[in-house]
């Protein structure tokens, strides 16, 4: 993990993004429907638990 944040911390912000997507686009490939969808959760920073908060913004 440290390794990952020197090199995109010596890049511009877009640059980085750009550079990750592309990585996440061959690993989300390698991946099953769960661990794609945790990941989701996990950045998002919501519990994938909390449906009935998901819905109340409907």
């Amino acid at each position: 993990m440290e390794d990952l944040l020197k090199v995109v911390s010596r890049m511009e912000p877009e640059h980085a993004l750009t550079e990750i997507s592309g990585a996440l686009k061959v690993l989300f490939a390698a991946l099953g429907e769960e661990a794609r969808s945790q990941f989701l959760w996990e950045l998002l920073g919501e519990s994938k638990d909390d449906k009935v908060s998901s819905l109340v913004h409907l």
